[in-house]
Formats: structure tokens, C-alpha cells, sequence
């Protein structure tokens, strides 16, 4: 577990493509388990270690995932992810197989969900119980037969990312539910939570939090490698 940012509210971890936030029908061990037996051996805590979730990032996805360790701080950090466009910065990275038709734009979709399947529709146009999602993206980096592209959320809804851009014809490698012909080997996605901008919600502080992305993977490590100007 590679821990990315560490203080007496806060812990921030560089998720793995395999591993689950929260505990979950599967029965699998939660991230959000890991990290509370890091902070029980780390400080010897007698008894029940607090480890609040703000937020979660879907499965087969990678990258920075953040956690309170006070009820102060958790607090505060659901409002802020409540008030997603206006307290806190998402920023992800985002692998696709086909160029969008602009090399950057704003995405602006209505989505509706359907829980029994747990997909996530994306329309043109507002439909009965559909919510608004925007986000911004713009390539940064392509291959030969792939483009990186980087995204910044101005909302915050279910399996957002994933539907909107397979919604303009790119879905990203690897996520089959989403319309990639192939699965990834592990069955993860090439979609990265690069970074989380905030102030603290204790002392104010601004922060960032920053996660490389899974470099074993060839070519998360050929666009990491010849990205210019990267963190």
C-alpha cells in the first residue's frame, strides 16, 4: 500500500486496480480496512481505529483515494465532495482507443442509472430523473494507437468518467461495460485518479495529493515516461 499523504486527520493512499474502498457483497478486504490496520500497528491504537470514506473510486480504477481519521475532518470533507465543482479538484487520466473529434473540450451529458445493472446512461438531453454532468478534458500525450487523455470532474456522479466518454465514441481500454471491445488482463480499467486538490478541511492548508499511475503496466509507463512537464 503506497501511502501518498499522511497528518492527524488525513490519510491518502494510491488505490490499486484490484481493490475495493469499502466493504462490499464480494466479501473481499476493503482498502478502507488495509489502511486502518496500517494506522492501528503504525500507532499502536488500542481498540478500534476511525477511518472515515468521502468518497470512492469504482474498482477497476486506480489512483489517489482519500480518507479522514477524525470525525472533524470527515465531516467537512463530505460537505466539500457534496459541493464537488466549488471545494475540491478532481483531476484523472484516462486512456482511449479512438481520438475525440476536438483535442479538448467540455463534455455536458443528462445521465441516468440503472442500479440492477449498475451502469450509467448518458443523454443528450435532461430525461425523467437524469442528473447533469459536466466535465473538461484535453489530450496530453498519444501513441500509436492510444491517447491520454486528462480530465477535470465538475460534478461527481456514478460511473461519470467511464459513460461520457464512451458516450462521444472513446471508451476507455479495458472497460467492457462501457463499450471497449477488450477486457485489460485483471480486469481493470486505463482510468487513473492523478490528483485531488483541496484546503484542508482542518487548518486550511491548500493541498494537493498526487498519484502515479500504475507504471508495471506498459502503457501506463510509455505515457508516463513521455509525458512533458509532468508532476
Amino acid at each position: 500500500m503506497e501511502i501518498l499523504y499522511e497528518d492527524n486527520h488525513l490519510i491518502a493512499v494510491n488505490k490499486r486496480v484490484s481493490d475495493i474502498v469499502q466493504a462490499d457483497k464480494t466479501g473481499d478486504v476493503p482498502l478502507s480496512e488495509e489502511v486502518k490496520a496500517y494506522i492501528k500497528q503504525k500507532y499502536n491504537k488500542p481498540g478500534e481505529v476511525f477511518l472515515g470514506v468521502p468518497h470512492r473510486v469504482d474498482r477497476p480504477v486506480s489512483g489517489v483515494v482519500l480518507f479522514a481519521r477524525t470525525s472533524k475532518a470527515l465531516e467537512r470533507l463530505n460537505k466539500m465532495f457534496q459541493e464537488h465543482d466549488r471545494e475540491i479538484e478532481k483531476i484523472y487520466w484516462a486512456v482511449v482507443g479512438n481520438m475525440p473529434a476536438s483535442e479538448e473540450a467540455t463534455l455536458v451529458h443528462h445521465l441516468t442509472r440503472d442500479e440492477a445493472k449498475n451502469r450509467t446512461t448518458a443523454h443528450d438531453r435532461q430525461r425523467a430523473g437524469s442528473r447533469e454532468a459536466l466535465l473538461d478534458y484535453r489530450i496530453i500525450n498519444r501513441g500509436q494507437r492510444y491517447y491520454l487523455l486528462e480530465i477535470k470532474l465538475r460534478t461527481g456522479r456514478h460511473h461519470q468518467i467511464r459513460c461520457q466518454l464512451a458516450k462521444i465514441g472513446c471508451p476507455i481500454k479495458g472497460d467492457l461495460k462501457y463499450g471497449f471491445p477488450r477486457s485489460n488482463e485483471g480486469g481493470g480499467i486505463h482510468l487513473h485518479a492523478r490528483s485531488l486538490s483541496f484546503l484542508h478541511p482542518v487548518t486550511g492548508e491548500p493541498l494537493t495529493i498526487i498519484a502515479t499511475p500504475p507504471i508495471k503496466d506498459n502503457l501506463w509507463r510509455f505515457f508516463y515516461n513521455n509525458l512533458e512537464g509532468r508532476s
